[in-house]
């Protein structure tokens, strides 16, 4: 294929642009949540507050780097390496695909998730995740067209603020979480040992009172940049859509949706927090 039609180079669409919105609403709340990491710290080893953010950001980085993406978030979304059978099925469409395409085959990793849910998602920034249901249950021309539709979003660049969000999203998600355990704990303490003294239960109500509230604005964060992700997710998929089309797959794609309806196939989980739970 002749690469001037840039099919298979990397292009920073509208929907790429506009991942970056729900990045900077969640990023204020990425900082409160390392900040109150970074206080005990600062309190005890003196650490400027710059290192956090930083390494952080330095860290989520190296989850662009294809090794660190097979060996990191593979396990992060239970993904495998494929079996030789499954192999034997996705090989030669990839070769194909890669082809078509105008890329080195091996510029991307494809690993195997067991699941019924609908068919593959791309992450980072070369990694392909195909479930099972998509290896076993769809033609070899309709799981072209799903592996076409997955290429490209990294094609568009549609995964690098959302793996970057979803990055930022972590310590935001561990301080809602401890805040709701550590309300809990002070409730439980509460009632154990300062029910014999309404002081003590008013000062433990309030202290449960406004660890709920830390907890819930954490939680908050969270919900709006999913909101926002959500609305940027309808455009990403009809951009990746139309990539397809243009690469040739475009009624190989429309099969695999026929069929994965008609099979009844689950709605997939999007995102890291989807997915851990």
């Amino acid at each position: 294929m002749d690469s001037s039609n840039g099919r298979g180079r990397r292009r920073l669409d509208r929907s790429a642009i506009a991942a970056v919105f729900p990045v900077a609403a969640l990023t204020p709340f990425w900082l409160l949540a390392l900040a109150v990491v970074w206080l005990p710290l600062w309190l005890v080893f003196s650490i400027p507050f710059w290192v956090l953010p930083v390494g952080w950001l330095v860290a989520g980085l190296a989850l662009f780097v294809p090794s660190v993406q097979a060996i990191v978030l593979s396990p992060v979304f239970g993904a495998r390496q494929p079996t030789p059978e499954e192999l034997a099925v996705i090989t030669p469409i990839w070769r194909e695909l890669a082809v078509s395409a105008n890329l080195p085959q091996h510029r991307y990793i494809i690993r195997v998730i067991d699941s019924d849910e609908l068919n593959a998602f791309a992450c980072g920034g070369n990694l392909l995740i195909v479930t099972t249901f998509a290896i076993e249950e769809l033609g070899s021309r309709q799981l072209s067209g799903v592996l076409a539709h997955e290429l490209s979003h990294h094609l568009g660049l549609h995964t690098a603020a959302l793996t970057i969000g979803h990055w930022l999203s972590l310590p935001v998600l561990a301080l809602a979480r401890v805040g709701f355990y550590l309300q809990n704990v002070a409730r439980a303490a509460t009632d154990s040992f300062a029910s014999h003294s309404a002081a003590l239960t008013a000062v433990g109500r309030v202290v449960a009172l406004l660890l709920n509230g830390v907890a819930w604005v954490f939680l908050a964060a969270l919900h709006a940049s999913d909101a926002i992700s959500n609305v940027v997710a309808q455009s990403s998929e009809f951009e990746a859509d139309r990539r397809a089309v243009r690469m040739g797959y475009g009624r190989a794609l429309a099969d695999a949706l026929r069929t994965v309806i008609r099979l009844g196939g689950g709605d997939r989980a999007v995102g890291w927090r989807a997915r851990l739970g």
